[in-house]
């Protein structure tokens, strides 16, 4: 069988399983993830601040369709006849989290990463789509995925968009693009190489072009601290993606390869465990990004590496690198360069005490930040990292329909993010705790 058509037949599987669980939930208010032209009004809410700004007390919001069409405080907007009314009873209303480093079909060192050596790519489909579930039902809305194998984060997110599998909104860099030897799985050589890597990646659909230039924690072989692109290969790659319109992004902990790559055009780093003040300076005066991952280095991760089994090795190399990747991160913050939230772990992955994605949103704030600025990090500046921040991002009139329903407000207290219990994405409500839905 080709690989088309084992990733046709997965997401098939993965449809027709979805199908099977809504029958085996008879009771369970059913998920319509097309909202059409339905009109929902949720009511008694409170609307964070996201801009700073006072929030918006007994808030209602109308959402008609995928869209936000009105949001004000009661009696000052006027509410449909046919509207489906839905209590919030003073919740406060967040924009839906977005996480913007995600391997949803993510494999580590370990007895876990073992077993899925041979993992064939419909395997690999239903996993994604899973972990793209519990995604979403953990209040992610929208996700950067930047590194996954085989197209099947392409087929996945087309999937999503036809409504036959429920997930974040998807962004993907697609396979990570690397030197012979990188960290990571697309492997070339020379200026041409790389241009023709991220041309095929681009003709897939890939809105970001991932590399890496520099080793990683989870590497055998080469060093975190290396800088192992010439400047040809990596300016042609830059030159290519950017022709094309799609910003580049970079696998990165090495402070001489940031350097070459700042001057040479590159838009982000994930990690940037060794970044110094330096390279931090320059990323402020040229407004790129950082996406911290911080999660992944410190404490709370411990119950994630060890759930999956991984290597002594592994676990001093983390150990290692974590107090100057928290370092970095501090700088990072007093500086002001541009962050946004990522993880490098599930969205939805246990750490901390919570999930990760909201374990990293707490860890700026111990870092430096404010609670409304890692609030921020997830939402707002996720969203202008992505260029889309007319679409998501804020609860906004014109917007898309993402909201994500908590206890407390998160701007004065970021552990808020801890009580989510209510997810909508595209004015289609995916998770509602206090009556009974829950996606299948």
């Amino acid at each position: 069988m080709k690989i088309r058509q084992l990733r046709r037949w997965a997401i098939g599987l993965v449809a027709g399983l979805a199908a099977v669980g809504a029958q085996a939930r008879p009771n369970a208010e059913p998920v319509k993830t097309d909202p059409g032209n339905a009109t929902i009004v949720l009511t008694g809410g409170n609307v964070v601040g996201i801009d700073g700004e006072g929030a918006i007390r007994d808030a209602v919001v109308v959402i008609h369709g995928d869209k936000i069409v009105a949001v004000g405080p009661a009696g000052s907007v006027t509410v449909p006849q046919e509207a489906r009314i839905v209590p919030m009873d003073g919740k406060w209303l967040i924009p839906g989290l977005m996480n913007m480093h995600v391997h949803l079909g993510l494999k580590l060192p370990g007895a876990e990463g073992a077993a899925l050596a041979s993992e064939t790519d419909p395997e690999l489909a239903l996993r994604m789509a899973a972990n793209a579930r519990k995604s979403l039902l953990s209040g992610v809305t929208t996700v950067r995925l930047v590194g996954e194998s085989h197209g099947v984060d392409f087929a996945l997110r087309r999937a999503i968009q036809r409504g036959e599998v429920i997930g974040p909104r998807i962004k993907t860099a697609g396979e990570i693009i690397v030197p012979t030897g990188g960290h990571g799985s697309l492997e070339t050589d020379g200026p041409y190489g790389f241009a023709h890597a991220a041309r095929e990646q681009i003709k897939q659909g890939a809105d970001w072009i991932k590399i890496a230039i520099s080793g990683g924690i989870a590497d055998t072989h080469g060093s975190i601290a290396a800088a192992p692109m010439t400047d040809e290969e990596l300016s042609t790659l830059i030159e290519v993606a950017h022709r094309n319109g799609i910003p580049v992004t970079a696998h990165n902990g090495s402070p001489a390869a940031a350097e070459q790559s700042l001057r040479l055009g590159i838009d982000c780093f994930e990690h940037g465990y060794y970044l110094t003040e330096a390279n931090l300076k320059e990323m402020k005066a040229k407004g790129k990004w950082l996406v911290p991952t911080i999660v992944v280095s410190q404490a709370g991760a411990r119950e994630f590496y060890k759930k999956i089994g991984s290597p002594e090795w592994y676990l001093e190399r983390v150990d290692s690198t974590g107090q100057e990747h928290w370092k970095m991160l501090q700088t990072a913050i007093r500086m002001g360069v541009n962050i946004a939230l990522g993880t490098d772990q599930f969205p939805y992955e246990p750490n901390g005490g919570t999930t990760a994605t909201v374990a990293e949103a707490e860890l700026y704030n111990k870092a430096g930040m404010t609670p409304l600025q890692a609030l921020r990090a997830g939402t707002v500046e996720t969203a202008r990292l992505l260029r889309i921040e007319d679409q998501v991002g804020r609860i906004k009139p014109g917007l898309y329909a993402d909201i994500v329903a908590v206890e407390a407000d998160p701007t004065a207290d970021i552990s808020a993010l801890r009580t989510i219990d209510f997810v909508m994405k595209n004015g289609v409500i995916y998770r509602d705790d206090a009556h009974g839905v829950m996606a299948d």
